[in-house]
């Protein structure tokens, strides 16, 4: 027990940190959103719950909402679908899929800054890589405003999103893959499945906890996408990329209504942890059989 109490000013540090710039700022903000606070006054009412009935029933907070679903939809497929195919591609351990994993990890190292400044330059109608590509290769039919358009922009950057952090996910779907016994494998392929058989009946429920991992890491990493929609759109156009989190700025440093951007982060946090529970409910990652 003395030995205990001696290993408990090792922990003070972290704790310290946890409760000065976590728990203090979110149940700040928690307080806060029951206040008509704008920021900037020294003073402040008690709004009860104004600020959520407001932010429930604004309009641009719905779609917000809705455009968040959309970009997370969009890079939670793409995202690990692909990360997966490469992963599958990149098991074994050679020079080469060693090479390969670090250049994939490479964007993943950038700031979401940088890369939506190079994304926008790609994009760009005129002068853009991609459009200049496509005339290129005589798909000139195929060039696009990306960015200004509407019902295309949200999905512009959900591409970008997931290229940004693709490594990621691939280093995580490595390591399951690494883990599964390679008896089992081979067990299956001497009674006769084919890869399509090995994979859904074998590696699939073995890679169960690392897709369930990806899988909200990149719900996630969706919902924080902020730096990337403020940098290539700043939400528009006509907020068709507004998201809940610039959504928040807005409200917040724009329209210095920090109540109610407080009651959309309370909103966004609920948002975020159901969506996880469920995730992992139905990856059922605790009955995972080996």
């Amino acid at each position: 027990m003395n030995r205990q109490w001696r290993l408990l000013p090792f922990f003070v540090p972290g704790i310290l940190l946890y409760l000065v710039f976590f728990m203090y700022p979110t149940l700040s903000g928690f307080y806060y959103s029951f206040t008509n606070w704008d920021g900037l006054s020294p003073s402040y009412s008690f709004a009860r719950l104004d600020n959520y009935s407001a932010t429930a029933e604004d309009i641009i907070f719905r779609k917000a909402l809705g455009n968040n679903f959309k970009f997370m939809a969009a890079v939670v497929v793409l995202q690990t679908v692909v990360s997966l195919f490469l992963a599958l591609q990149l098991t074994k351990q050679t020079r080469l899929n060693i090479m390969l994993r670090a250049l994939y990890f490479v964007p993943t190292i950038l700031s979401s800054v940088s890369v939506g400044f190079m994304w926008s330059f790609v994009y760009d109608p005129s002068l853009g890589l991609l459009n200049g590509l496509l005339e290129a290769a005589g798909l000139s039919s195929w060039t696009h405003n990306w960015l200004g358009d509407k019902s295309l922009a949200i999905f512009s950057i959900a591409a970008v999103q997931a290229w940004a952090h693709i490594g990621q996910m691939i280093i995580l779907f490595v390591a399951g893959l690494q883990a599964i016994p390679q008896e089992l494998v081979e067990s299956a392929r001497l009674d006769g499945a084919n890869r399509f058989k090995l994979f859904i009946r074998v590696i699939w429920p073995l890679l169960a906890p690392a897709a369930a991992l990806v899988v909200s890491f990149t719900t996630i990493q969706s919902f924080k996408a902020f730096d990337l929609v403020f940098t290539m759109t700043g939400g528009g156009p006509v907020y068709s990329t507004e998201i809940l989190s610039t959504y928040i700025y807005s409200s917040a440093f724009t329209n210095y209504t920090f109540g109610k951007a407080a009651a959309a982060s309370v909103y966004f946090l609920v948002i975020i942890s159901l969506i996880t529970f469920v995730q992992f409910r139905l990856l059922r990652t605790d009955r995972v059989s080996y």
